[in-house]
């Protein structure tokens, strides 16, 4: 289900461009994306884009009211360079997650993910509890009616870490690796070296079959979505995936560890 405030944004452009006399091709052409791109972001089957709302804004003449309705998304607890990926990993029918150091978002446990955003020792504890919950709420996409396929790479070292934390995220990721739409895989650490090391990347495909990535850095993250940008995303994602070990083989091995594991 898409969020209020997007849902809002969506309405508003369409009201405004209907009212300004102008057919999503003659938009397209003022604000330079396609016709079908300017109707994909109107119906929710493609991310809202800050540079799109930007230049309509401009053509539209609405003294910024879509970036400031954006601004009111964010100040609900969510960054809107982040904003655009919700949305895809929403709307996704088939969503791919890799992670060579953490367990994708959309798969922590709440003591996990806590964690994780205490990463930033400048973090007020209050904003920690925000976006913990923000990170829990998306995960209901997994137990929803008419779920996305979920295919998650993680390498090995990220689950060996020996903590209390981890032992419950080895559980929980064994919990979730039971629904049937939902894909466990794990690089071995007898790998070595492989392309997925230079860093984090997720890939979500919409109902109109096209993909959109992201992509995460120590300042933020952005959204991908140029047809050479995604193309080499998905060869590196393809080359990743086939690192890892089968479906099975994954889980024996998250249960394994779990097993041994324990503080030291």
């Amino acid at each position: 289900m898409e969020e209020p405030t997007a849902k809002l944004i969506r309405a508003q452009l369409r009201r405004m461009r209907t009212s300004a006399g102008f057919s999503q091709e003659d938009f397209g052409k003022m604000v330079h994306y396609s016709a079908s791109m300017v109707s994909a972001i109107e119906l929710g089957q493609r991310p809202l884009d800050r540079q799109f709302l930007g230049r309509a804004d401009d053509v539209l003449k609405t003294g910024g009211l879509l970036l400031a309705l954006l601004a009111m998304a964010e100040r609900d607890g969510q960054s809107s360079w982040f904003m655009p990926w919700l949305e895809a990993e929403r709307n996704a029918q088939q969503l791919r997650y890799y992670n060579p150091t953490l367990v994708p978002g959309l798969l922590q446990t709440s003591a996990y993910a806590r964690r994780v955003f205490r990463f930033d020792d400048l973090r007020p504890e209050e904003e920690v509890e925000r976006q913990t919950q923000n990170r829990l709420e998306r995960q209901a996409i997994l137990t929803r009616e008419n779920p996305p396929q979920v295919v998650a790479v993680i390498d090995e070292a990220a689950l060996r870490h020996r903590d209390q934390i981890t032992r419950e995220q080895l559980a929980h990721l064994s919990k979730v690796a039971e629904l049937p739409h939902v894909h466990i895989l794990i690089i071995p650490t007898s790998t070595g070296l492989h392309v997925g090391l230079s860093g984090p990347l997720a890939l979500a495909m919409g109902a109109d079959g096209g993909w959109v990535g992201h992509l995460e850095n120590q300042l933020g993250g952005a959204v991908i979505d140029g047809q050479d940008d995604l193309a080499t995303l998905l060869a590196r994602w393809e080359s990743i995936r086939n690192e890892a070990l089968p479906r099975q083989q994954s889980i024996d091995l998250v249960k394994e560890v779990e097993r041994h594991h324990g503080p030291q």
